[in-house]
């Protein structure tokens, strides 16, 4: 029989409803299995007192369920205010931050049921795929814990790989779901911006950039939390049974370097899991050069981050606080003059053109969620890839920019394992604009043909310190 931690949240969901389960049992199960393999993987931060948490899961067991997530536990992601709760982004200038109110996507999984237990860690600000940050550390990958889990999700995606919790939230500007879910073998969900709602005076193109999304071990599960954070405005569709036709975008003529092995994994899991639902693959050349969706790409974040984050570097008191991530974004986004956003909303429009033509041809659009492997917990970041020099912190990250750019549902698919290390990957799988249904379908067909994702126990595996 599985342990509760093993569960998934809408089988946890269905027994507390039934009053199968107890919330109190569930949350002293939760607690134990933090205390089992937190401490190796450092994924959950910022937990909550022990005695208040069990006191709102009694509070929860004697109440009628509020929601489907009625006393399940959960941890937000450390770049969301929750209320009363310690939220840093990462970041010194906020090791001691204590929001006064809940943000949208907080209050929308408490309005479901949900116990917020902590937090889940990220990079400072959420800048580059390596959850790893002078507040609380490095989130290591259950799978090696001399790796990383990746990020910004890295802390979500470490949290559903290990059991601790069953779902999680996340949000991807650069692949922040995509690529912790390949490293840690588990599913993500970027949604079409919009779909799920932003806060009041979020600047717009920041939203077109970025978007909060649901982290589970299963397709079902995804999608009933992607329901709640979109305030229902998401509604699951029924299985695709027509033909599907899939385009398979690889290493994109050559232009994103793979580690030894990865893209040759990636083919092979494509082409296994096609053959077994019927699905016609085709290879696709480059639709656009991949250096225009860089530029584009690469500026539009660059001005984003510095209207976000301009205001810590400007106070020389705060300057010093900044790691080189965000120093390199904001410096190169304040330097930017209104030519530079033109052509690369200009060079979006080009992007966006041609993707609408490969939607007439094809259901989705393939590529791998990652260029690497998961790389050593003590880098920084990758300096190179394949022999290929990274001229920025994130240019080992390239492959997700086309989804990111073009603002559409992307789906991150477990995708198999190294045979030598044991490691994880992935692919993306990307759609038009609002087909988010149509895509977690497509994902709900790939799951029954790989199988369900198993819980990881970390202390199988050595610290390298």
């Amino acid at each position: 029989m599985a342990e509760l931690w093993e569960l998934s949240a809408g089988e946890l969901s269905r027994r507390i409803a039934k009053r199968e389960l107890s919330p109190v049992d569930l949350m002293r199960e939760t607690l134990a299995r933090i205390d089992a393999v937190n401490g190796d993987v450092n994924a959950i931060v910022s937990l909550r007192d022990r005695e208040v948490l069990m006191g709102e899961a009694r509070l929860a067991e004697a109440m009628a369920p509020q929601g489907w997530l009625h006393g399940i536990p959960v941890a937000i992601k450390d770049l969301v205010a929750t209320k009363g709760l310690r939220s840093t982004s990462g970041s010194p200038l906020f090791a001691d931050h204590v929001p006064t109110a809940d943000d949208g996507l907080a209050r929308r999984l408490k309005a479901a049921g949900a116990i917020v237990i902590g937090k889940t860690n990220v990079p400072q600000f959420g800048l580059g795929s390596h959850s790893a940050n002078p507040v609380f550390g490095v989130t290591r990958n259950p799978f090696d814990l001399t790796r990383t889990a990746g990020g910004s999700s890295g802390g979500a995606g470490a949290v559903l790989a290990t059991g601790m919790l069953s779902i999680a939230d996340g949000s991807d500007m650069m692949g922040s779901l995509r690529n912790p879910a390949a490293w840690n073998d588990v599913w993500g969900f970027r949604p079409s911006v919009g779909l799920v709602p932003g806060e009041p005076g979020e600047k717009a193109l920041l939203h077109r950039l970025s978007t909060h999304g649901p982290m589970a071990r299963s397709v079902s599960d995804m999608e009933r939390l992607l329901t709640t954070m979109s305030d229902g405005a998401f509604r699951a569709a029924s299985d695709e049974s027509a033909s599907v036709k899939v385009g398979w975008l690889a290493d994109w003529g050559g232009a994103y370097p793979m580690d030894a092995g990865l893209l040759e994994a990636g083919s092979e899991a494509l082409t296994a899991v096609s053959e077994s639902l019927g699905w016609e693959i085709n290879l696709v050349a480059p639709p656009v050069d991949a250096e225009l969706l860089w530029e584009s790409w690469t500026t539009l974040r660059s001005f984003v981050v510095a209207m976000e984050l301009g205001c810590h570097w400007r106070a020389e008191t705060e300057r010093g606080l900044l790691n080189a991530q965000a120093v390199w974004e904001i410096e190169r986004g304040l330097s930017l003059t209104g030519d530079a956003i033109e052509r690369a909303l200009a060079q979006r429009q080009i992007w966006l053109a041609a993707l609408h033509d490969l939607f007439t041809r094809h259901d989705a659009l393939i590529l791998p969620s990652t260029q690497i492997w998961p790389f050593p917990a003590k880098w920084d970041w990758p300096k190179e890839v394949a022999g290929r020099a990274m001229d920025t912190y994130h240019r080992w990250m390239e492959v997700v920019v086309p989804a990111s750019l073009a603002g559409v549902p992307a789906i991150a698919m477990p995708a198999g394992y190294d045979e030598q290390t044991g490691l994880p990957h992935g692919l993306q799988m990307f759609g038009a604009h609002g087909a988010d249904p149509k895509l977690l379908a497509l994902g709900r067909a790939w799951e029954r043909a790989i199988g369900p994702r198993q819980c990881r126990d970390p202390r199988h595996f050595a610290r390298d310190g």
